[in-house]
C-alpha cells in the first residue's frame, strides 16, 4: 500500500501546474499505485483569510464521491490571523479534517510564537499531526514576489535544526516534517529528542538521498512517503524506498516508510 503523506491541490501563484485538482491528483495516484494522499488547498498560503482555502479544499472533496476514501485533508491555520481558534475547530469537528499544515515563513510568524504553541497544543490534545515545511520550492528559482530565502535576513531557507524549538515547546504533539531540502545536522541533545518523538520525515525532501544512513540515525518508524506533488515529481521520493539495499532495509521496514508510518501518526 502506498500513503502519500504530502500533496497538494490548488494553483501556485508564481508557477504553472499542470495537477491543480483531487480529479488530476487522483489520476497521477492512479498512474503510481498510491492509494492514498495527504491533501492541504496550496491558496492557504497566500490567502489572507486561510479558512477560505480550507473550504475549497472541503467543496472539492465533496464533489466526487471517489474523493472520499482517497484523500486526507490537513488544515492550513495561521494562529496569528483573527479567529484561528473557530477556523482550527471548525476544520476538525464539522470538515473532518485529520491533521494541521503550518507555514511560519508564509504566514510571518516564529516557532516560538505563543499562538503557535497554543495551536500545537490545541492538536496534542486532540490528537491531530501537526505538519511544518522545511521548503516550499528552490529559492534560487523564485519569483522575486516570493517570501525571501537564502538571500534575504532574516529568513533563510530553514534547515532541520530550526524546527527544534518548537519540537521543545511541545515534544508530546505529533509531528510531520516536509521536503528537507537543507541540512539535517542536529546535536546529540536534538537528535535524542527527534528519536523519542512522534514524528516523521517525508521523503520527498533532496536531503533524503540517504535514506539508508538516516534510518540508522533516527529509525525506521521515522520516515513516510511523500512527493510534494505537484511541485516536485511524483516518483523521487518512492524511489528513495524502493531503492534501498536488503542491508538497510527489509521488506517489513520498506512498508512501513510506504503507508505504515503515515497511517500511524495520521491515526487512520
Amino acid at each position: 500500500m502506498l500513503v502519500d503523506i504530502n500533496a497538494y491541490v490548488g494553483h501556485w501563484p508564481f508557477q504553472q501546474f499542470r495537477v491543480t485538482t483531487c480529479e488530476k491528483l487522483l489520476e497521477k495516484m492512479d498512474q503510481y499505485g498510491a492509494e492514498v494522499s495527504v491533501v492541504s488547498h496550496l491558496h492557504g498560503l497566500f490567502y489572507k483569510n486561510v479558512q477560505s482555502a480550507n473550504e475549497e479544499l472541503v467543496d472539492e472533496l465533496k464533489s466526487n464521491r471517489r474523493f472520499r476514501d482517497r484523500f486526507i485533508p490537513f488544515a492550513v491555520i495561521n494562529p496569528t490571523y483573527g479567529g484561528w481558534r473557530e477556523d482550527f475547530e471548525t476544520c476538525i469537528s464539522k470538515f473532518g479534517m485529520k491533521g494541521l499544515r503550518l507555514y511560519p515563513k508564509y504566514h510571518n510568524y516564529g516557532l516560538t510564537e505563543p499562538a503557535l504553541i497554543e495551536l500545537v497544543k490545541r492538536a496534542r490534545d486532540r490528537g491531530l499531526p501537526v505538519a511544518f515545511k522545511i521548503r516550499m520550492v528552490d529559492s534560487r528559482t523564485t519569483s522575486w514576489m516570493d517570501i525571501p530565502y537564502i538571500f534575504e535576513s532574516p529568513q533563510p531557507e530553514w534547515d532541520l535544526k530550526d524546527v527544534v524549538p518548537i519540537v521543545r515547546a511541545v515534544p508530546d504533539a505529533k509531528f510531520i516534517i516536509l521536503n528537507v531540502a537543507n541540512s539535517m545536522t542536529l546535536s546529540d541533545d536534538d537528535t535524542a529528542l527527534f528519536k523519542k518523538t512522534d514524528l516523521v520525515f517525508d521523503t520527498s525532501g533532496k536531503s533524503i538521498s540517504n535514506l539508508g544512513a538516516l534510518i540508522k540515525t533516527f529509525g525506521k518508524e521515522k520516515f513516510a512517503w511523500g512527493t510534494h506533488s505537484p511541485i516536485l515529481d511524483y516518483l523521487t521520493g518512492l524511489l528513495r524506498i524502493e531503492s534501498l539495499r536488503a542491508t538497510e532495509a527489509n521488506e517489513t521496514t520498506k512498508e512501513l516508510i510506504r503507508s505504515g508510518n503515515a497511517k500511524r501518526i495520521i491515526g487512520v
